[in-house]
């Protein structure tokens, strides 16, 4: 069975991941998921992931973050889905809970979080929230 949105895949997987506290999730692998996956852990939200090459395409382990029990993440969501494409030029990209969240972006110059696209001033397809 093929997954037609395979980010919001990813995320509903970590979302429900952590609301029954587990470990680990499993997620299937592609460059664009290992960049995603590399911006939650650099700005803390994932403990860390590692790809396993059990098959042709492989998987994502996705080891999540707790402080005390309670999960990092709070809340994720996915804003631009394949029916409905939502772009944004550098200057209107929206800050997620006033700067505390991240939003992540497709961009010219690859997948960036919200700081690097205003750093860089490039503007993008706005892929998910994270906060």
């Amino acid at each position: 069975m093929s997954i037609s949105d395979p980010v919001a895949n990813m995320l509903t997987n970590i979302r429900n991941a952590t609301l029954v506290r587990k470990e680990f999730v499993d997620i299937p692998a592609s460059k664009m998921i290992g960049k995603i996956l590399e911006i939650f852990k650099n700005d803390g939200y994932i403990e860390d992931f590692k790809l396993m090459k059990d098959n042709v395409q492989g998987s994502y382990k996705v080891y999540l973050k707790y402080n005390v029990k309670k999960p990092v993440i709070i809340g994720i969501k996915r804003i631009s889905t394949p029916g409905l494409r939502i772009y944004k030029k550098f200057n209107e990209i929206p800050r997620v809970l006033n700067g505390l969240g991240t939003a992540v972006l497709s961009t010219s110059k690859g997948i960036l979080s919200d700081k690097d696209a205003r750093k860089n001033k490039i503007g993008g397809e706005v892929l998910c929230y994270i906060w």
